[in-house]
Protein backbone atom coordinates (compact mmCIF):
# COMPACT_ATOMS: atom_id res chain seq x y z
CA UNK A 1 0.00 0.00 0.00
CA UNK A 2 0.82 3.53 -0.75
CA UNK A 3 1.53 4.31 3.18
CA UNK A 4 3.82 1.95 3.61
CA UNK A 5 6.30 4.48 0.84
CA UNK A 6 5.41 7.00 2.86
CA UNK A 7 6.70 5.57 6.63
CA UNK A 8 10.41 6.07 8.01
CA UNK A 9 12.52 3.36 7.23
CA UNK A 10 12.53 1.96 10.68
CA UNK A 11 8.51 1.92 10.77
CA UNK A 12 8.13 0.27 7.34
CA UNK A 13 10.38 -2.08 8.17
CA UNK A 14 8.61 -2.95 11.22
CA UNK A 15 5.32 -2.99 9.34
CA UNK A 16 6.58 -5.73 7.00
CA UNK A 17 7.76 -7.51 9.20
CA UNK A 18 4.40 -7.99 11.46
CA UNK A 19 2.91 -9.15 7.96
CA UNK A 20 3.12 -12.62 8.20
CA UNK A 21 1.63 -12.28 11.70
CA UNK A 22 -1.57 -9.85 10.96
CA UNK A 23 -1.89 -12.87 8.14
CA UNK A 24 -1.82 -15.42 10.83
CA UNK A 25 -4.12 -13.45 13.13
CA UNK A 26 -6.53 -13.33 10.20
CA UNK A 27 -6.24 -17.02 9.04
CA UNK A 28 -6.63 -18.57 12.52
CA UNK A 29 -9.90 -16.78 12.85
CA UNK A 30 -10.92 -18.93 9.54
CA UNK A 31 -12.74 -21.95 9.82
CA UNK A 32 -11.21 -25.33 8.68
CA UNK A 33 -10.63 -25.28 4.88
CA UNK A 34 -11.06 -22.07 4.17
CA UNK A 35 -9.34 -20.58 1.50
CA UNK A 36 -7.23 -17.57 2.09
CA UNK A 37 -6.27 -15.53 -1.31
CA UNK A 38 -3.40 -12.88 -1.57
CA UNK A 39 -6.58 -10.64 -3.03
CA UNK A 40 -8.14 -10.63 0.22
CA UNK A 41 -5.63 -9.58 2.18
CA UNK A 42 -4.60 -6.22 0.11
CA UNK A 43 -5.76 -4.17 3.59
CA UNK A 44 -3.12 -6.00 5.44
CA UNK A 45 -0.17 -4.60 3.04
CA UNK A 46 0.64 -4.69 -0.81
CA UNK A 47 0.37 -7.34 -3.00
CA UNK A 48 3.91 -8.06 -3.46
CA UNK A 49 4.45 -7.74 0.28
CA UNK A 50 1.60 -9.98 1.06
CA UNK A 51 2.35 -12.80 -1.35
CA UNK A 52 5.89 -12.82 0.11
CA UNK A 53 4.75 -12.91 3.25
CA UNK A 54 2.16 -16.39 2.40
CA UNK A 55 5.04 -17.71 0.87
CA UNK A 56 7.19 -16.99 3.95
CA UNK A 57 4.58 -18.76 6.22
CA UNK A 58 3.87 -21.86 3.48
CA UNK A 59 7.92 -22.27 3.61
CA UNK A 60 7.59 -22.86 7.68
CA UNK A 61 4.50 -24.90 7.81
CA UNK A 62 2.26 -22.38 9.24
CA UNK A 63 0.10 -22.18 5.92
CA UNK A 64 -0.57 -24.80 3.33
CA UNK A 65 0.18 -23.49 -0.31
CA UNK A 66 -2.88 -25.65 -1.54
CA UNK A 67 -2.43 -24.36 -5.53
CA UNK A 68 -1.52 -21.39 -6.82
CA UNK A 69 -2.61 -18.28 -5.33
CA UNK A 70 -4.92 -20.39 -2.88
CA UNK A 71 -3.30 -20.60 0.82
CA UNK A 72 -5.03 -22.69 3.57
CA UNK A 73 -4.38 -23.14 7.53
CA UNK A 74 -3.07 -26.28 8.46
CA UNK A 75 -5.22 -28.14 11.62
CA UNK A 76 -3.47 -28.48 14.79
CA UNK A 77 -4.14 -31.58 16.97
CA UNK A 78 -2.22 -33.14 19.95
CA UNK A 79 -0.63 -35.09 17.61
CA UNK A 80 0.84 -32.09 15.44
CA UNK A 81 -0.28 -30.47 12.58
CA UNK A 82 -2.39 -32.30 9.69
CA UNK A 83 -4.10 -30.94 6.60
CA UNK A 84 -8.24 -30.01 6.75
CA UNK A 85 -10.15 -32.36 5.28
CA UNK A 86 -10.48 -33.32 2.29
CA UNK A 87 -14.01 -32.79 1.45
CA UNK A 88 -14.20 -29.63 3.30
CA UNK A 89 -11.45 -28.25 1.38
CA UNK A 90 -12.93 -29.29 -2.37
CA UNK A 91 -16.30 -27.89 -1.34
CA UNK A 92 -14.28 -24.82 -0.28
CA UNK A 93 -12.54 -24.52 -3.73
CA UNK A 94 -16.06 -25.26 -5.38
CA UNK A 95 -17.42 -21.97 -3.76
CA UNK A 96 -14.45 -20.29 -4.54
CA UNK A 97 -14.18 -20.77 -8.08
CA UNK A 98 -17.72 -21.59 -8.75
CA UNK A 99 -17.10 -25.01 -9.90
CA UNK A 100 -18.48 -27.98 -9.52
CA UNK A 101 -15.99 -30.69 -8.40
CA UNK A 102 -17.17 -34.35 -7.71
CA UNK A 103 -15.46 -37.97 -7.03
CA UNK A 104 -14.19 -39.65 -9.88
CA UNK A 105 -15.74 -42.74 -11.10
CA UNK A 106 -13.64 -45.36 -9.36
CA UNK A 107 -14.37 -43.67 -6.05
CA UNK A 108 -18.28 -43.50 -7.18
CA UNK A 109 -17.97 -46.95 -7.71
CA UNK A 110 -16.32 -47.68 -4.45
CA UNK A 111 -19.10 -45.77 -2.57
CA UNK A 112 -21.63 -47.42 -4.36
CA UNK A 113 -20.40 -50.84 -3.26
CA UNK A 114 -19.98 -51.81 -7.02
CA UNK A 115 -16.25 -52.29 -6.84
CA UNK A 116 -14.02 -52.86 -3.48
CA UNK A 117 -10.87 -51.51 -5.06
CA UNK A 118 -9.94 -48.20 -3.59
CA UNK A 119 -8.37 -45.61 -6.05
CA UNK A 120 -4.87 -45.21 -5.93
CA UNK A 121 -5.07 -41.77 -6.80
CA UNK A 122 -6.94 -39.18 -5.22
CA UNK A 123 -9.03 -37.36 -7.98
CA UNK A 124 -11.68 -35.28 -8.76
CA UNK A 125 -14.28 -34.37 -11.89
CA UNK A 126 -14.11 -30.47 -12.18
CA UNK A 127 -16.07 -27.86 -14.29
CA UNK A 128 -13.24 -25.90 -14.18
CA UNK A 129 -9.57 -26.21 -15.37
CA UNK A 130 -7.11 -29.31 -15.05
CA UNK A 131 -5.19 -28.77 -11.34
CA UNK A 132 -3.06 -30.26 -8.97
CA UNK A 133 -3.70 -29.52 -5.18
CA UNK A 134 -1.47 -30.39 -2.65
CA UNK A 135 -2.18 -30.77 1.33
CA UNK A 136 1.03 -31.70 2.65
CA UNK A 137 2.13 -35.07 1.13
CA UNK A 138 -1.29 -35.56 -0.61
CA UNK A 139 -1.38 -34.99 -3.96
CA UNK A 140 -5.26 -34.63 -5.44
CA UNK A 141 -6.14 -34.02 -8.99
CA UNK A 142 -9.01 -32.77 -10.33
CA UNK A 143 -9.22 -33.17 -13.66
CA UNK A 144 -11.53 -31.11 -16.05
CA UNK A 145 -14.62 -33.44 -17.03
CA UNK A 146 -17.76 -32.61 -19.73
CA UNK A 147 -20.91 -31.48 -18.02
CA UNK A 148 -22.64 -34.80 -18.70
CA UNK A 149 -20.10 -36.10 -16.08
CA UNK A 150 -21.08 -33.63 -13.40
CA UNK A 151 -24.27 -34.38 -13.08
CA UNK A 152 -25.95 -34.47 -9.94
CA UNK A 153 -23.27 -33.40 -7.55
CA UNK A 154 -23.55 -35.15 -4.16
CA UNK A 155 -26.11 -37.10 -5.00
CA UNK A 156 -26.67 -40.69 -5.28
CA UNK A 157 -27.79 -40.28 -9.17
CA UNK A 158 -25.01 -38.76 -10.03
CA UNK A 159 -22.55 -41.27 -8.01
CA UNK A 160 -24.20 -43.46 -10.46
CA UNK A 161 -23.17 -41.60 -13.56
CA UNK A 162 -19.96 -41.27 -13.03
CA UNK A 163 -19.61 -44.95 -11.43
CA UNK A 164 -20.94 -46.12 -15.00
CA UNK A 165 -18.79 -44.06 -17.05
CA UNK A 166 -16.27 -45.49 -15.04
CA UNK A 167 -17.10 -49.19 -15.91
CA UNK A 168 -17.65 -48.05 -19.67
CA UNK A 169 -20.18 -49.22 -22.22
CA UNK A 170 -18.73 -52.58 -22.48
CA UNK A 171 -20.02 -53.46 -18.50
CA UNK A 172 -22.86 -51.09 -18.99
CA UNK A 173 -25.73 -53.47 -18.40
CA UNK A 174 -24.12 -55.29 -15.67
CA UNK A 175 -23.49 -51.69 -14.13
CA UNK A 176 -26.80 -50.68 -14.66
CA UNK A 177 -27.98 -53.87 -12.88
CA UNK A 178 -25.70 -53.46 -10.19
CA UNK A 179 -26.91 -49.78 -9.70
CA UNK A 180 -30.83 -50.37 -9.67
CA UNK A 181 -30.32 -52.74 -6.55
CA UNK A 182 -28.54 -49.80 -4.60
CA UNK A 183 -30.74 -46.55 -5.67
CA UNK A 184 -33.84 -46.01 -4.20
CA UNK A 185 -36.98 -45.18 -6.42
CA UNK A 186 -36.16 -41.27 -6.15
CA UNK A 187 -32.78 -41.43 -7.32
CA UNK A 188 -33.64 -44.03 -9.93
CA UNK A 189 -36.16 -41.43 -11.15
CA UNK A 190 -33.24 -38.35 -10.88
CA UNK A 191 -31.06 -40.68 -12.80
CA UNK A 192 -33.67 -41.40 -15.36
CA UNK A 193 -34.19 -37.40 -15.66
CA UNK A 194 -30.66 -37.00 -16.55
CA UNK A 195 -30.70 -39.02 -19.79
CA UNK A 196 -30.92 -36.36 -22.47
CA UNK A 197 -27.46 -35.09 -21.40
CA UNK A 198 -25.96 -38.55 -21.48
CA UNK A 199 -24.08 -40.40 -24.26
CA UNK A 200 -26.27 -42.82 -26.10
CA UNK A 201 -24.28 -45.72 -25.13
CA UNK A 202 -25.66 -44.83 -21.45
CA UNK A 203 -28.68 -43.51 -21.96
CA UNK A 204 -30.31 -46.17 -24.28
CA UNK A 205 -29.86 -49.61 -22.07
CA UNK A 206 -31.38 -46.45 -18.85
CA UNK A 207 -34.36 -46.05 -21.05
CA UNK A 208 -34.75 -50.11 -21.04
CA UNK A 209 -34.12 -50.30 -17.45
CA UNK A 210 -36.98 -47.40 -17.18
CA UNK A 211 -39.57 -49.26 -19.61
CA UNK A 212 -39.15 -53.03 -17.62
CA UNK A 213 -37.92 -51.86 -14.27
Amino acid sequence: MEFLTLMPDGEREMAVASLPKRIMEHAEALPEAAPICPGALLHLGNRAAVDQALSRLARRGQLLRVCRGVYMRPIETRFGFHAPSVPKVIKALSRLWGETIVPSGGAAANVLGITRQVPVRSVYLTSGPTRTLRLFAQVIQLRHAPRWQLVAPGRPAGLAVRALTWLGRREIDEGLEAIRTRLSSDDLEELAAARAVLPSWMSEPLSELVVHG
